[in-house]
């Protein structure tokens, strides 16, 4: 196996792939005194949000503490996922037949709603059905997969596929055998965000970036939020706005105290591989689907929509660190799974904060008069992007979610800074090591 220290291409830098083929759409603006709606946050939900408002003929402003789309945006593994991480039955059991139908049916619109959206509003972003192929990594894992493709309804017509033919699916011998869900998609993320900025832009939103929202305080028309420039000009500004919008998810601060409560932020990690031959991306991926697999520790990766490169994500480390450290570490996992690769170079290694809750569900709603969305918990692209615009029908229209009818939760004591995820991923490491062995 390549040396860490010669695992790097000459060309490589700690920055996301999909941004090296992106067009930053520059929308600066000043602070205005006054606006409709502030949107805190310009990811996939606040932008979708804005242009809901916006379009509505409300003045609607976005405050983004770096650039336009710093997050994880921008930084996802573009796995466009369906459903929830809960299965149908564990919801049914919590909430009831009815509203783990309702959820389930809004996660599963989700995904049909992006593919219409990115179509009308004709967004150059490699959007394609391409399907999940969901890999078993243990023959317990198959068998669980297997009982619950009988047990669970199946609207999609997802298949398992022994591993005695998993080779029509990935060009490996590392997992026993999975499942393929048909429905599941593929995205260029930064062209999607891209396309997004350019349509709020349309719309008249107004962008301010490199600002911080701080604090906010109630007022008789709304909210007053106190603004603070991050470059070195370090400068305060106030803005007043008569609907607050929170939309930060793996980023949430203090700005937000009972959110951030309530999200946990988790760093997921991706590579990308030097330029390759396509018959070996063929080789690799068969079916042109993304892959995923049944660790407890998720790794996930997919074909770059060009067809030159492997994407391989996941979390490779149990503490936080930085592409740099964690290439090299997922280069290793990458040819596991794959030793054909194992001479291939980093040409992109790169980091963002993703967000879970503690009932493994997406939430939004509305706390003390602040509207929010957060906690996509693995399936960010569709219901990040589905249940902002929600949000932005809620503020126009007072549009209604199934998700607003489960309570966030939090635990005692938790305020936003995940100190119990360390142990728990080396556990759960651990537990997937031994797993793989047996």
């Amino acid at each position: 196996m390549t040396d860490p220290a010669d695992v790097f291409h000459s060309d490589y830098k700690p920055t996301p792939y999909w941004i090296d083929e992106t067009q930053t759409v520059y929308t600066h603006s000043t602070v205005p005194g006054k606006t409709d709606v502030l949107v805190v946050g310009s990811g996939y939900t606040g932008l979708h949000c804005a242009l809901q408002t916006a379009r509505a003929g409300y003045n609607t402003v976005v405050v983004e503490k770096y650039h336009s789309g710093y997050g994880c945006s921008t930084r996802n593994g573009g796995q466009v996922a369906a459903g929830l991480k809960p299965s149908f039955s564990t919801l049914e059991k919590r909430h009831g037949a009815q509203l783990a139908g309702e959820l389930y049916a809004e996660a599963d619109a989700a995904l049909q709603w992006i593919e219409a959206f990115v179509t009308a509003e004709n967004i150059d972003c490699d959007f394609s059905r391409c399907g999940c192929f969901h890999a078993a990594h243990s023959i317990k894992a198959f068998n669980s997969l297997r009982s619950e493709l009988i047990r669970e309804p199946n609207p999609h017509k997802a298949y398992l596929v022994p591993r005695a033919e998993q080779h029509t699916e990935i060009g490996s011998d590392f997992y026993h055998g999975g499942i393929v869900y048909p429905q599941e998609a593929s995205i260029h993320p930064a062209r999607y965000h891209q396309g997004l900025v350019q349509a709020c832009h349309n719309a008249g939103v107004q962008f301010i970036e490199h600002t911080e929202a701080v604090h906010y305080e109630t007022t008789d028309d709304g909210y007053r939020i106190t603004l603070n420039n991050t470059t070195e000009e370090h400068t305060e500004a106030k803005i007043d706005s008569k609907q607050l919008v929170i939309a930060t998810n793996g980023y949430t601060s203090t700005l937000t105290p009972w959110l951030q409560q309530r999200v946990i932020p988790i760093g997921s990690y991706i590579i990308a591989t030097e330029p390759l031959p396509k018959t070996t991306i063929r080789s690799l991926f068969p079916t042109n689907r993304v892959v995923t697999d049944t660790c407890r520790v998720i790794y996930y990766y997919r074909a770059s929509p060009d067809g030159t490169r492997v994407l391989f994500g996941g979390r490779v480390s149990a503490s936080e660190t930085n592409p740099d450290i964690s290439g090299p570490k997922l280069h290793r996992e990458m040819c596991r799974i794959f030793p054909q690769l194992t001479h291939t170079r980093i040409s992109r290694s790169w980091n963002g904060f993703v967000a879970f809750s503690f009932d493994d569900l997406p939430h939004i709603g509305t706390h003390n008069g602040v509207h929010y969305a957060a906690a996509y918990c693995g399936s960010g692209i569709a219901l990040s992007s589905y249940l902002g615009n929600c949000l932005g029908e809620k503020i126009v229209n007072g549009r209604n979610s199934a998700f607003e009818q489960t309570s966030f939760p939090t635990r005692p004591g938790y305020r936003g800074k995940p100190w119990f995820l360390p142990p728990i991923v080396a556990y759960y490491q651990w537990r997937d090591r031994m797993e793989f062995s047996a």
